[in-house]
């Protein structure tokens, strides 16, 4: 290992605990073991390929060579085309020049940190959440982190916030939630948002306002009767002091097109364009093209998602049904109804049982391995998101999921947990 000394920022950035358990795993898969890989936010294309009309529009585009670098803050088409989508779908209303087109929502995500927080700032983000601890540490931040409970399905909650709120940069929320696939109530947002205002219009002249950062990727994907609800829809005002997150990549099973768009005030828009440009974050010409094609075809977007939405549902459910009957069983499990999004909630409590080999699982890490030596499943404890590392609590995803092995992989859960003293 190099002794190299380098900067800061890189000697104490903390990887991400996801890459490193999906090394372990694909060590496990190489050596010809089968696993039920639910630790990756992400599909297997394989399952659940873009939409047809979507990868027609890509192609084409790359043969009518749309292969240059494409405006700053996004060809003024696909801006459009967002705008009528968002007025439509979500019932929002922003102007081209609120909107901001970039790779995905991580260059976006990055772009809004670095534009509204300086070194110092106090910045609260909820845990488990995703990505919210790299960010605050990438701006040099003062971080805020807030532990959700069980009960508020893990969604922070005003009462949590107001402690935090004087002197606060930035709020970072998402919802649906990564990890947890659950959402906001009405209520609660509400609440929060109340909050916010009151807390902007109470400083001074020249004072940083505090801005709320709502990252909201999954929105469309919600099931049951379960509803989105958001900032500005609820509260108007808010949209000088929100900026959104959002884009193709979990609505389309798109997450390897890198098409994204971020929502809010011009003039911050602007500050973030310029940095990403700076670091060259912007989507592909052709895929900026095709979107903004495929975004106009309102009648094949309506079957998409009638049909990729009951597919993600039909394993939360099946999944969480599973659990439901082996925490009936007497078994230490658990599980929070599917809301949104393609993660299930799982709780996995076997720390002080024993294996049959007389090992006791101590810590939450050992659980963790034991499950996936034992049962071949792979999850990600709420620990990689910034919770505690004894939370009992893990994300599984199903966007890699074939239906066909669901009762399999409990089967082997069952087998698996049957062992334990």
């Amino acid at each position: 290992m190099s002794s190299e000394k380098l900067s800061n920022l890189a000697e104490t950035l903390i990887g991400s605990e996801i890459v490193k358990l999906g090394a372990e795993i694909r060590d496990k898969i190489r050596q010809g073991n089968k696993i039920y890989n639910y630790t990756i936010g992400d599909f297997d294309s394989a399952i659940f390929p873009i939409p047809p009309e979507l990868e027609d529009a890509i192609v084409a585009s790359y043969r009518d060579h749309h292969t240059t670098y494409p405006p700053a803050e996004g060809l003024a088409e696909l801006r459009t085309a967002v705008a009528i989508f968002l007025e439509e779908r979500e019932g929002i209303s922003f102007k081209a020049d609120e909107i901001l087109i970039a790779a995905g929502g991580r260059p976006l995500l990055y772009a809004a940190y670095r534009a509204i927080v300086d070194k110092g700032d106090k910045v609260i983000y909820p845990v488990p959440s995703w990505n919210n601890n790299h960010y605050v540490h990438f701006t040099e931040g003062d971080h805020v982190v807030l532990q959700c409970k069980q009960e508020n399905n893990f969604m922070p909650t005003a009462a949590e916030i107001a402690p935090y709120l004087k002197g606060t940069t930035l709020l970072a929320l998402c919802s649906p939630l990564n990890p947890t696939g659950t959402t906001f109530s009405k209520e609660s947002l509400e609440s929060i948002c109340d909050m916010v205002l009151a807390e902007n219009n109470a400083r001074g002249e020249g004072e940083k306002k505090l801005y709320v950062l709502y990252d909201q990727i999954y929105w469309t994907l919600t099931y049951g009767k379960v509803q989105h609800y958001n900032p500005v829809s609820l509260r108007p005002a808010m949209k000088e002091f929100t900026i959104f997150i959002d884009g193709i990549s979990k609505a389309f099973a798109s997450t390897g097109v890198r098409v994204g768009w971020a929502m809010g005030p011009s003039f911050l828009l602007n500050k973030m364009k310029a940095i990403n440009s700076h670091v060259g974050a912007w989507a592909p010409m052709a895929e900026q093209n095709a979107v903004a094609k495929y975004l106009g075809e309102g009648k094949a977007i309506d079957g998409w998602f009638i049909s990729f939405k009951n597919e993600l549902e039909e394993r939360l459910n099946s999944i969480y049904e599973g659990f439901q009957q082996l925490k009936a069983s007497g078994f230490a499990v658990d599980a929070v109804i599917p809301q949104a999004a393609i993660y299930l909630t799982i709780k996995i409590d076997l720390a002080g049982k024993t294996t049959e080999e007389g090992k006791l699982l101590v810590s939450q890490k050992e659980v963790t391995e034991y499950l996936l030596n034992e049962a071949a499943l792979a999850i990600v404890p709420f620990s990689a998101f910034g919770a505690s590392a004894d939370s009992n609590w893990y994300r599984l995803s199903v966007g890699t999921c074939k239906k066909e092995e669901i009762s399999e992989m409990l089967e082997k859960l069952k087998t698996a947990l049957e062992k334990l003293i």
